[in-house]
């Protein structure tokens, strides 16, 4: 074999060609030849220099990847075997060990945004997507075809249910949000850690609904909450006759709320389950970042598509975001697609100004904004003593806000005493039909009712200098009338005066909690469980826009409105403590005072938890968004969240968890609200 293979070789080389010396005639052309020269020439040292390697595309991918794989074994290596980088154990491995198992099953309802959507029908520009993820996942259309994306995620601007020829559902189990896209969880870590303790999917449900609906209508087409309350109904015969824990987030605990009005209720509108269903079936109700009482940057989602993040980087980036520079226009189509979801007026204030404030007071009037050295030792001190008296008195600002003005048409607005601010009554904004502003120029499509409006009109809403949460609703109704007429069909943001009022069956008044009656079930325990700690938008200081061009919006916070060092208003933002979304008063003040004890609103005495978390960014990358985090969404992971969560579901009672445990001034806000119990 190997003398074959010195034949094969000997075979396939080229024979050298020798070169002869020349002529003295052929001498001058021989020499002028730069090759014949190049290989003639001695070299005048053993070592030759190198040409350099031309580098390609290729070498750098190649050195891309092996920064990547060399940073991911170093922090391998950091995390297994230095001790004060390891990441804690999961709680689920901790507590099966301690010996908990699975006992209740346990139903999760995800909130606004957060569950995924896909298309079961659409127009010709959909061709190639049926059953694809139009929301949640990877959100390639957002870039392939962003127009027609937009177009299917809209619902009739009429009805608030499915346009002409388009079918978009929610997504189907437990995959519907347990990722809102590929690496940001949502559910995952709280169902990974049920798994720990023996829940699957016979035990453990997933609520999906779409979330643009208004609650009504996801029964009317879906029949979300016949689906619902069937599979409550089968866990509980087929786990032995074990109540359910139910687990919301968000918006999904209002839509919860619906749920207990609507199956007690009578058909072809409830779901004829009688008074005794939910002390029948549930045994506990987990509600996560609850916004009870509404959010209030639903307002200015509303107004103009912003909130604090859109202004500062409308702030930074002038023209990146609108359409004078690049066309764009995009917060006017996020504007067009959000009011076309019903859902979003779900999440306006509730409870007037007896829950968020008139013009000169608000349940927050002792909230104090400080530098992070002063969080730090607010966070220590409470945690230590209970109280922060000691911090708050050493960072006092110089005059508090006054939060109860959710929207200020100016900075100075937001802070005049009452007496000196212009206030028009709502009953005069009368929109000019037949004169919008676009009446002498081309634009086309019409992105949103303000380009219905006159600028005289639109000036008439700014020459308001300030808007409480009562106000600002009529504020809404004029700017979006379809929105606000088609979605208050099915929302109230009211306090009933007689809650035995026979008005009060009808079901745009289930979801709100100030306006319906808990179920008779005094075995069942309500949690309200959210973060604290993080800045959370209170208010907001708007301005006219400087644009009077087609297609754009008039108004806009003003970004350039900030306060003192250590105040409260920032890029036109006032902050309060919450979870970054929801404000403290809105997702504590039920559990802490309304349902508190025997009340009006809990006729039944239904036992109520405030679980607090304070807030703790990541210590490391190896955490992630954070395993003490207390911000809206990242609170999912929150590793003592999720041990509460476990503990429920295995058995325990509010009482064997400990109890309240408060860090924030939820029991002082409270105190504060005058209402009738």
């Amino acid at each position: 074999m190997a003398a074959i293979l010195r034949f094969r070789k000997l075979c396939f080389l080229e024979p050298v060609k020798s070169f002869e010396k020349p002529k003295n005639d052929e001498k001058q052309s021989f020499e002028q030849h730069p090759e014949i020269e190049r290989v003639l020439e001695k070299p005048k040292s053993k070592k030759t220099k190198k040409q350099p390697k031309e580098w390609r595309c290729l070498d750098s991918c190649c050195w891309l990847i092996g920064y990547l794989c060399t940073s991911w074994w170093l922090l391998l290596f950091l995390c297994n075997f230095l001790p004060g980088l390891r990441v804690p154990e999961a709680p689920g491995v901790r507590l099966k060990r301690d010996g908990l198992t699975a006992l209740h099953p346990v139903v999760l309802v995800p909130g606004i945004v957060t569950g995924g959507l896909e298309l079961w029908e659409g127009r010709p520009c959909s061709e190639g997507l049926f059953r694809k993820r139009l929301w949640g996942g990877s959100f390639t259309e957002i870039f392939k075809r962003p127009l027609c994306w937009l177009e299917h995620l809209s619902l009739d601007n009429e009805t608030g249910l499915d346009p002409p020829g388009i079918r978009v559902r929610a997504v189907p189990g437990l995959v519907a949000a347990d990722y809102f896209a590929p690496g940001y969880f949502v559910w995952a870590v709280l169902i990974e850690n049920l798994a720990k303790i023996g829940y699957e999917q016979k035990n453990m449900y997933m609520a999906a609904y779409d979330w643009r609906l208004s609650f009504q209508n996801t029964e009317i087409r879906d029949q979300a909450l016949s689906r619902l309350k069937s599979k409550i109904e089968l866990m509980y015969v087929t786990n032995g006759y074990k109540k359910v824990v139910v687990v919301p987030h968000s918006m999904g605990v209002i839509y919860f709320l619906h749920f207990l009005k609507w199956v007690e209720a009578p058909p072809p509108v409830g779901g004829g389950g009688g008074p005794d269903w939910c002390a029948k079936h549930i045994k506990a109700i987990m509600n996560i970042g609850p916004a009870f009482l509404g959010v209030p940057k639903t307002v200015a989602n509303i107004l103009s598509a912003e909130g604090r993040d859109v202004a500062f980087v409308r702030a930074i980036a002038p023209g990146l975001l609108d359409s004078e520079t690049f066309g764009f226009q995009t917060l006017q189509h996020i504007m067009r697609v959000c009011r076309t979801w019903d859902s979003v007026v779900s999440l306006l204030p509730r409870g007037g100004e007896t829950i968020w404030g008139d013009l000169n007071r608000s349940p927050e009037v002792e909230n104090i904004c400080y530098t992070s050295k002063a969080r730090y030792l607010q966070s220590s001190s409470k945690e230590s003593n209970g109280n922060d008296t000691d911090a708050r008195r050493s960072f006092h600002v110089k005059e508090l806000p006054r939060y109860g003005r959710i929207v200020s048409f100016g900075k100075e607005k937001s802070e005049l005493p009452s007496s000196q601010l212009s206030i028009i009554d709502s009953k005069e904004f009368v929109r000019e039909e037949g004169a919008s502003r676009n009446s002498n120029t081309s634009c086309g499509e019409i992105l949103s009712e303000y380009d219905e409006m006159s600028r005289k009109s639109i000036k008439k809403v700014a020459e308001n200098d300030a808007y409480t949460a009562r106000t600002a609703l009529d504020l809404l109704r004029f700017v979006a009338p379809k929105m606000m007429k088609r979605a208050e069909a099915h929302f109230s943001h009211g306090i009933a005066d007689d809650l035995d009022d026979p008005k009060y069956a009808h079901y745009k008044y289930w979801s709100n909690p100030l306006e319906t009656k808990l179920p008779d079930a005094p075995d069942m325990e309500i949690y309200c469980s959210y973060g604290v700690g993080i800045p959370t938008e209170r208010s907001y200081v708007y301005k006219l826009s400087s644009s009077d061009k087609c297609k754009s919006i008039p108004l806009q916070i003003d970004s350039s409105a900030y306060g003192s060092d250590n105040g409260c208003l920032k890029g036109g933002v006032h902050f309060v403590d919450g979870d970054e979304s929801v404000p403290v008063v809105s997702a504590g003040f039920m559990c802490a005072k309304g349902w508190r004890g025997k009340t009006r609103f809990n006729p039944s005495g239904i036992s109520t938890y405030v679980r607090e978390y304070q807030h703790k960014a990541p210590a490391s990358i190896l955490e992630g968004r954070g395993m003490e985090s207390g911000a809206h969404v990242d609170i999912m992971g929150n590793v003592a969240l999720i041990e509460d969560v476990l503990r429920v579901a295995a058995g325990a009672t509010g009482a064997e968890l400990g109890g309240d445990r408060i860090y924030s001034d939820i029991m002082k806000m409270s105190e504060r609200i005058n209402i009738r119990l």
